[in-house]
């Protein structure tokens, strides 16, 4: 599969990820024997880099890991996440208090220095304290981290990480139904030599293709419960697009697949072709998913038309909804 190199990190990392949210939490149950054998099948499929966080399943998604990364000589880059086993207020996030949760996830994936950290969405406060990055900083120097990055809910959000000399990763929603980080976002992250980590890629399931008026999610899955962002960010389901009018602009965008390419690998090759992307994490919660979506990374570069026309559905359908949100 082809790889990309994060400046800052000074790290190789694969163009399709794999995120473990999923593996976790808030997607349905997934079983321990699947959640491993969908990292083994992404991991055999040529993924290098899989995403999780402290909070997934309340650390299972990082024990998971844990488990299958143990004892190999070529384990993927691991990328975790810390800031919201507490209310997200600025005088949380303190040297102690990281060290705390660094601490339980190095436990969780049995790893003594931490791959990569990124502070879990954290308000505008916490990115434009000078206290907070000293503190990310003494992380390093401790070697209880190797390296830290910021996920973030906007684009002025990632905009003020990057502008901090020690963030090496960034990771944002973008997906063919949010595309306002290409306007800023890629250009000033690929000058500074950030990388950019794309999550949501199909808009939670939508751009795949397979819902319907009359699909049901679990009482435990977050497009249930979060449809208006009573749990979280509205953004972080469905990419924030009421689940109707989603679901039309999804059949126009299932339309444009070339043949033998999925609506799901039409998304992702979208994400891989947008200069400043250095790695997509779509969820998968099965073998079959998990190795449909690394082939996306096969799939030929789009047209021009085809780019035209993924841009023109956004114009017409989505961008009212969701431009200035984020």
């Amino acid at each position: 599969m082809e790889k990309r190199t994060i400046g800052r990190l000074g790290r190789d990392v694969s163009v399709i990820g794999l995120g473990t949210w999923q593996l976790g939490a808030d997607w349905g149950e997934v079983s321990e024997s699947d959640a491993l054998a969908v990292l083994d099948a992404a991991v055999s499929s040529g993924v290098t880099f899989l995403d999780t966080a402290d909070v997934y399943g309340d650390g299972r998604s990082e024990q998971i890991i844990a488990k299958y990364i143990a004892g190999r000589a070529d384990r993927p880059f691991v990328a975790t996440k810390m800031g919201r086993r507490m209310a997200q207020e600025l005088g949380n996030y303190t040297l102690s208090n990281f060290r705390a949760w660094t601490d339980r996830s190095r436990k969780n994936l049995g790893m003594d220095v931490l791959d990569l950290v990124q502070l879990h969405c954290p308000p505008p406060s916490v990115i434009a304290s000078d206290e907070v990055f000293d503190a990310l900083d003494t992380l390093v120097a401790e070697q209880r981290i190797a390296a830290y990055g910021v996920s973030v809910e906007t684009c002025a959000e990632a905009l003020a990480a990057i502008a901090r000399p020690g963030v090496a990763t960034i990771q944002i929603i973008l997906n063919a139904f949010r595309r306002k980080p290409l306007e800023e976002v890629l250009p000033a992250a690929a000058a500074a030599g950030v990388g950019i980590i794309a999550r949501v890629p199909l808009a939670s399931g939508l751009l795949s293709g397979r819902y319907r008026a009359d699909t049901t999610f679990p009482e435990n899955d977050h497009r249930n419960y979060n449809r208006h962002g009573e749990a979280f960010d509205v953004g972080e389901t469905f990419s924030g697009v009421d689940y109707e009018t989603g679901l039309q602009a999804a059949q126009e965008f299932s339309a444009l697949a070339p043949a033998g390419v999925t609506p799901a690998q039409l998304a992702l090759r979208w994400i891989v072709q947008q200069p400043g992307v250095s790695t997509v994490i779509p969820g998968a919660r099965n073998i079959e998913q998990a190795q449909a979506n690394s082939a996306a990374a096969d799939v030929a570069p789009l047209s021009v038309e085809t780019l035209a026309a993924i841009e023109d559905l956004y114009d017409k359908r989505i961008r009212a909804l969701v431009h200035d949100k984020w």
